[in-house]
């Protein structure tokens, strides 16, 4: 039977309700404003009715106010994260591909057409029509100057972004810790709340905040599952276990547990390319492997800055190994032994990929470390070798301390990876293409001809480099002739040659380290300008005039199907393009994610008509329970005061 008091435990539990419900209403209203807050509600269900043993059977016991819980979708919440992974990743791109186009862009005056046809109108033409004149030479001279300048300011220039990128590399990935440590801090104090049986609203709010920071710098993947009491199986305790997972699956976050990433920088003789920055970051775990970093799921912001600063269109060393490690020998046959009193080894990878076989377009650093058999080994010199069936090979001369004792034969062999896109590496390897052929073109002619005193010309174009003598290469092989014969792609058939990564070959030149020799510089008059050393007349710069036609002749000098003077044209086009597609695909996802903040917001923000209209209604509730309360309070004295009970 029910209490004499029942409708007054009735009125109350329905004030209590409202009240609740107008507290939480406030709330709403007073964060509509804060980011990533969830709008709330009061969880209520009808309390369990009251066995009366009369007629009517049960009677209601009012209201139960079982939880104030968010409004939130999950569904929108995974599609947001995956577009802001996108988001991140082109904005990145966008961002840093605008600055490579500024970088080689013609302004009229300094881009690479304006440079390049100075050379050839104001320059050699010029020495054509002023032949004997030491001012013309001079002023060829000049002009080629520029056109060494503008290489060496573009590859500064890249150089300056990739260091830019890798720092920035480093910065996302403190960040990437700093969200983890948060993480797993909040899931902490989620549990704690939630193990007492209240909802941790806020803190959820702060979490979920996090995670949308971080889906943007790398794709994220969030499972959450309750744990289960182990002497109960069927009884959930109210704690959960929060997963947070990155970069294809890898785990960052497993509820209290995290694991934190390191850059750890190259040194100066492990690089991945010849024209990489020396320090560049490579993310580890700390205390463990190698961050995978160029799996397919891979993306956001952290994805483009790699690509950015590492990608090589696909084009890095990969070969297979042929036979195993070996003694390496020296000049004499003696096998050379290293200062932990063990052989130095060799080992030698067939290549077949035109980038590799060519050395023209090889970027292979003269130092690094090689993956064998998913096995990394350091190693510090290599010699390339075309046998004369034309197959190629490259013998890499493993470091001292470094030593293979199993079998290798038939294994895979790589240095980096292969990275299906236009990063800086590939707009360095372009320039040190087109300088490599162009270089070797010119200096050829120069070479063969001679000056105006009818002594042999020199070269014009050559490469600063530290350890080459005295500081400049002069491109000859051991026999003092030229090094094309023992560079080229093309060469005759039954011919085989070595080719050292450090002998003074065209491979060692760069955008970098691209000049004009020293004594050119000084005297104008070393041109070789004739082919005949007794000619005169105003036919004797013959020479000059092969030159002239070799830069604006495809079938003389080629670079990507097209002459010398289209060289800018071709990068400018790999340029616009990569560019034009970042900042379309930024625009599309800017698009999608106000879309989906829109839907988001549609669900968990708080509209403040909705609200206005809620307070009224849960006005009324809490009047109508106040009056309830009022009213059983008149019968209770009427009862107690006036029947005498």
């Amino acid at each position: 039977m029910a209490s004499t008091f029942f409708g007054l435990n009735i009125a109350g539990s329905g004030l209590r309700a409202a009240n609740a419900a107008l507290n939480t209403a406030a709330n709403n209203i007073s964060n509509k404003d804060t980011e990533g807050y969830s709008r709330q509600r009061v969880v209520q269900q009808a309390a369990d009715p009251l066995r009366a043993f009369a007629t009517y059977g049960c009677s209601g016991a009012g209201v139960q106010t079982l939880a104030i819980e968010r409004i939130r979708d999950e569904f929108y919440d995974t599609k947001y994260r995956e577009n802001e992974t996108s988001y991140g990743d082109y904005t990145t791109k966008n961002y840093y591909m605008q600055m490579v186009q500024n970088y080689f862009k013609d302004d009229g005056k300094t881009g690479f057409k304006s440079v390049f046809d100075n050379m050839k109108v104001l320059g050699i033409e010029e020495v054509l029509k002023n032949a004997g004149s030491a001012t013309a030479k001079k002023d060829f001279v000049g002009t080629a100057e520029k056109l060494v300048e503008y290489f060496n300011t573009a590859s500064k220039n890249l150089e300056r972004l990739q260091k830019d990128i890798n720092d920035e590399v480093k910065v996302r990935v403190e960040q990437i810790n700093s969200i983890s440590k948060e993480i797993q801090t909040l899931n902490k104090q989620i549990n704690v709340v939630e193990l007492a049986g209240s909802k941790a609203n806020e803190l959820r709010d702060k979490r979920d905040v996090l995670v949308d920071q971080l889906s943007q710098i790398v794709d994220v993947e969030v499972t959450e599952s309750p744990i289960y009491d182990s002497n109960d199986p069927d009884r959930e305790t109210g704690a959960t276990r929060y997963m947070v997972r990155i970069a294809g699956g890898q785990m960052l976050v497993d509820n209290n547990m995290r694991f934190e990433l390191e850059c750890r920088a190259r040194v100066a003789n492990d690089k991945v390319n010849q024209s990489d920055i020396v320090g560049l970051y490579d993310i580890y775990w700390v205390g463990g492997d190698m961050f995978n970093s160029t799996n397919s799921q891979m993306g956001g912001a952290l994805s483009a800055l790699l690509k950015l600063r590492d990608g090589n269109n696909g084009e890095n060393f990969r070969g297979t190994v042929v036979g195993n490690a070996q003694d390496k020998l020296d000049a004499n046959g003696n096998v050379v032994i290293g200062k932990d009193g063990r052989p130095v080894q060799t080992v030698t990878v067939s290549v077949s990929a035109e980038h590799l076989t060519d050395l023209n377009k090889c970027t292979l650093a003269e130092a690094g470390t090689v993956n064998i058999g998913n096995t990394l080994y350091k190693y510090d010199g290599w010699t390339f070798t075309r046998d004369k069936d034309g197959n190629c090979s490259y013998t890499l001369t493993l470091a001292e301390g470094e030593h293979i004792d199993i079998n290798i034969n038939e294994k895979n062999a790589s240095t980096g990876s292969s990275i299906d896109y236009q990063g800086i590496p590939y707009y360095q390897e372009q320039m040190n293409e087109w300088l490599r052929l162009f270089s070797r073109s010119v200096n050829d002619i120069l070479k063969s001809g001679y000056t105006d005193d009818g002594k042999p010309g020199c070269l014009m174009f050559t490469s600063d480099y530290p350890d080459s003598t005295e500081g400049k290469f002069d491109h000859t092989d051991a026999a003092g002739g030229n090094s094309v014969d023992l560079f080229s792609g093309d060469y005759k058939a039954g011919q085989s040659y070595t080719i050292s990564c450090q002998d003074d070959t065209y491979f060692r030149m760069t955008a970098a380290n691209f000049t004009i020799l020293d004594a050119m510089k000084a005297n104008p008059e070393l041109l070789g300008v004739k082919k005949d050393p007794e000619s005169d007349g105003e036919s004797q710069y013959d020479n000059m005039k092969e030159v002239l036609d070799t830069l604006s002749d495809s079938s003389k000098l080629s670079f990507r199907g097209a002459d010398a003077g289209e060289f800018l044209t071709c990068v400018l086009g790999d340029i616009t393009l990569a560019a034009g597609s970042a900042e379309t695909f930024e625009e599309n996802y800017l698009v999608l994610r106000k879309s989906l903040e829109n839907q988001r917001l549609s669900i968990s923000g708080v509209d403040e008509d909705e609200e206005a209209l809620s307070v009224v209604h849960l006005q009324d509730s809490y009047t109508l329970a106040c009056k309830l309360i009022s009213t059983f309070s008149e019968v209770y004295d009427r009862l107690i005061l006036e029947t005498g009970v």
